[in-house]
């Protein structure tokens, strides 16, 4: 079976209201896992930037998207957030967590380029 090496991710959904950021978190944590070389890319579109606001608390035993979030970035991928979506949900550089990034329409269309596949949840 051909393994993939460079997934992109683009979530644009809001974090806590369906589960579409929960399961591409989750299928991105499983890639990583699977695959030691696997490059991910995670680029938070639309209401989905939130789940990079730093500090979240989020009921015990309920997923943490910021937690997730993390799980990609220790396992080396990147996490990317459409800054002028940061800017309309009145979000800045401070807001968002250690590891994540402002990122721009050229980084999307980079990662988008540079994927094997792209996945739109």
């Amino acid at each position: 079976m051909e393994t993939c090496n460079e997934d992109a991710f683009h979530p644009e959904r809001s974090p806590y209201g369906t589960e579409r950021c929960y399961n591409a978190l989750r299928l991105a944590h499983t890639l990583l896992k699977k695959n030691a070389g696997a490059e991910v890319a995670v680029f938070l579109m639309a209401d989905a930037v939130v789940a990079a606001r730093k500090g979240q608390k989020t009921p015990e035993g309920y997923y943490n998207m910021e937690r997730m979030l993390k799980r990609v970035i220790v396992g080396k991928g990147a996490v990317l957030l459409c800054g002028t979506c940061m800017d309309a949900r009145g979000m800045t550089d401070d807001d968002v967590m250690d590891g994540a990034k402002r990122g721009t329409m050229d980084a999307l269309a980079d990662a988008t380029m540079a994927a094997d596949k792209v996945l739109v949840f």
